[in-house]
């Protein structure tokens, strides 16, 4: 990169057009962590071509600022490149203003990457369905709106790390009403069991309530979430990575899950608890009727899924 962008970058000045797609590449791997050249360009530019993508990606590794790790392919003839932050990339998009108060990320190494590939790339995949979505509709949902990694404490030294944090906005007509979902991202790399214990670490993020700092407060300041969220985000599972018959019975535990747990039974009846499949998603659009209620029920839109106190769909978060 030229020292002229390298100025930019630092001090967070307005970008010139030309500039604008090298600031967008260095954010969009800043916030989604790994992406191949296909998804930065659904991301960034939709109608734009990979060449262009491909252009500005080979200049900032140029610049030491982005690399990649190479995907495993059936034919060695087709090489998909997954690209990362370096040290220094990471260093220059700290003044950038979509990512203030985020902290940098950045891959050590090309085998750090390679281990994170494959399910970072499905959380990016999940994003883009949704950005997908809402760009046909109308709604407001942008790479900025999609936080991965999000960690919230849940009480006892233990923290629960959601594989991201989704912003959305429903626009219809005059009335806009804003949705929050964390979203988990199965790819059937983990038992069962452990896919449906998630289910108890939402559960302890709803009720944890920090220990006041001083003894002379005598109550806590509310449950922890309120520090980030006016309402409990909705949860919601992303399956893949299996037959659907599989899939489908990995749903099935989480609803057992559901019924089966004191806490989590508590939580369903506050925070609308749903699963989907990844292809059902990217094939019929987030919006459509793919997604399971765990509580039991009929599949509907995500954005309409039901308390169980209240069968009307979820209000605005």
């Amino acid at each position: 990169m030229r020292h002229s962008q390298r100025e930019s970058l630092s001090t967070g000045r307005a970008p010139s057009p030309a500039e604008s797609l090298h600031h967008q590449v260095l954010a969009a791997l800043a916030q989604h962590r790994i992406a191949t050249t296909s998804q930065l360009r659904q991301m960034l530019r939709p109608g734009g071509s990979r060449q262009l993508l491909s252009r500005v990606l080979n200049q900032h590794r140029a610049g030491g600022f982005v690399d990649y790790a190479v995907l495993p392919q059936a034919r060695r003839s087709s090489r998909t490149h997954a690209w990362y932050l370096t040290r220094e990339g990471s260093r220059l998009t700290r003044g950038l203003p979509a990512l203030r108060g985020r902290p940098p990320h950045y891959m050590t190494s090309v085998t750090a990457a390679s281990l994170k590939t494959p399910h970072t790339l499905t959380v990016v995949r999940t994003h883009l369905a949704f950005a997908a979505d809402a760009h046909r509709l109308g709604h407001e949902h942008s790479p900025w709106d999609w936080a991965p990694e999000v960690s919230h404490a849940i009480g006892d030294g233990e923290r629960l790390v959601a594989d991201a944090v989704m912003y959305y906005t429903v626009i219809e007509g005059q009335q806009r009403r804003k949705l929050r979902a964390f979203v988990e991202v199965d790819r059937t790399t983990m038992s069962s069991e452990r896919l449906a214990g998630k289910l108890i670490e939402y559960a302890r993020l709803y009720q944890y309530e920090p220990a006041p700092l001083r003894q002379r407060q005598k109550t806590a300041a509310g449950p922890a979430w309120l520090r980030w969220y006016p309402l409990f985000p909705r949860v919601l599972f992303v399956l893949t990575g299996a037959a659907p018959a599989r899939l489908h019975d990995r749903i099935g535990d989480l609803q057992a899950m559901v019924a089966q747990h004191p806490l989590v039974a508590s939580l369903a009846r506050e925070v609308p608890l749903a699963a989907a499949v990844l292809d059902d998603i990217e094939e019929q659009g987030p919006a459509a009727t793919v997604w399971i209620p765990l509580a039991g029920g009929e599949p509907r839109p995500w954005s309409s899924l039901p308390y169980i106190a209240n069968p009307e769909p979820a209000p605005a978060e």
